[in-house]
């Protein structure tokens, strides 16, 4: 499984569908593809995510630039830990990264105020060795913390926010990076104080501890799955008979929500350690533009696969092909993002 933009969980609310567990793989490829297509449309082959490689590049002079500036072109590069010039190491004030400002950068200078230069060695070809951070951003948002401590193998982590997290998601604990590809059920420790009837309003439920539980958190209590709309105090707003589920009476029944994450460990570059309970969960945010469209082409996707690839408006004389207008929206808005440069990815 890839990092992808979108999240499983994203893509089955923007379909408004109930979509059968044994059915999620084909809901998953539809986001991996479209992800795919994101990264060649908008020219960048590394992703609109953070990796920690080392990377090769030719010696300048093979490039057609001066020789002490290295293009890296299709490559985006967000942070240097160690440069090497034909065996010799640069120093971090002996080189610049430009632009100036914020990154990804696109370029590294030599400082001629210094005295390095970038050395060919006994080959051009691979003469330059760069570690560090490579992608387009590594911004992060807060999703939760851990709920028990961490050993470097564990592949299920728990964590106290089910609503902030999705399948497909790049997460980052301390500074190992994983990628989520499921969610199991955990018993919360809560079961319900008041009767719940077989009604579409019958929508409040009553807990020990509201505290507990997150807006945007899909319960399950027996077979029946709550949405939760709103908390007031220890008061769930729930939505009913979520996810195609059926309405049903409960009575004392225990709530579960999907908090195990099921995880690849130590991810782009990252290596699998021990965390400590409580530590802090935070997700991986791609630029907006970028999750929108990663989203919209999933959905389109599944959409016509279910319409066998004729989707239509209006009947008889006024039926024809669906436009695709908010799609090309979607495109226009991620417009910024495709790479403009020097190299074979130029535009």
């Amino acid at each position: 499984m890839r990092v992808c933009y979108a999240t499983r969980e994203a893509v089955m609310a923007a379909t408004d569908q109930a979509v059968p567990p044994r059915l999620t793989a084909r809901v998953d490829a539809a986001i991996a593809a479209a992800a795919d297509t994101v990264d060649k449309e908008m020219r960048r082959p590394a992703g609109f995510y953070p990796t920690v490689a080392t990377r090769y590049l030719d010696w300048p002079p093979a490039q057609p630039s001066r020789s002490h500036v290295l293009w890296l072109d299709e490559l985006d590069l967000l942070a240097v830990t160690a440069l090497t010039a034909g065996g010799t190491t640069v120093a971090p004030g002996d080189y610049l990264l430009r632009p100036d400002g914020r990154p990804p950068f696109n370029r590294v200078e030599i400082n001629l105020a210094g005295g390095a230069a970038f050395a060919a060695g006994d080959t051009t070809q691979r003469a330059i060795a760069i570690t560090g951070t490579w992608g387009y951003c590594d911004t992060t948002a807060a999703a939760g913390a851990l709920t028990e401590g961490l050993d470097a193998v564990e592949t299920e982590v728990d964590v106290t926010d089910s609503a902030a997290v999705g399948v497909g998601d790049l997460v980052l604990i301390d500074t190992e990076r994983m990628l989520v590809t499921g969610k199991r059920m955990v018993a919360t420790g809560q079961t319900l104080l008041a009767p719940l009837t077989a009604q579409v309003d019958a929508q409040t439920v009553s807990v020990t501890d509201g505290a507990a539980f997150a807006v945007g958190e899909v319960l399950l209590v027996d077979a029946e799955r709550l949405l939760v709309d709103d908390i007031a105090g220890n008061t769930l707003v729930v939505k009913r008979a979520h996810g195609g589920t059926r309405l049903a009476v409960h009575t004392g029944s225990a709530i579960w929500a999907p908090r195990t994450l099921v995880v690849e460990r130590g991810v782009l570059g990252t290596t699998a350690a021990t965390h400590s309970a409580a530590a802090a969960v935070r997700r991986h945010q791609p630029p907006g533009p970028i999750a929108a469209l990663n989203l919209a082409l999933a959905v389109c996707e599944l959409q016509q696969q279910s319409a066998g690839y004729a989707r239509t408006a209006g009947s008889g004389d006024n039926q024809r092909e669906t436009a695709g207008r908010g799609l090309a929206q979607a495109w226009k808005a991620a417009a910024g993002y495709k790479r403009r440069g020097r190299g074979p990815w130029t535009v």
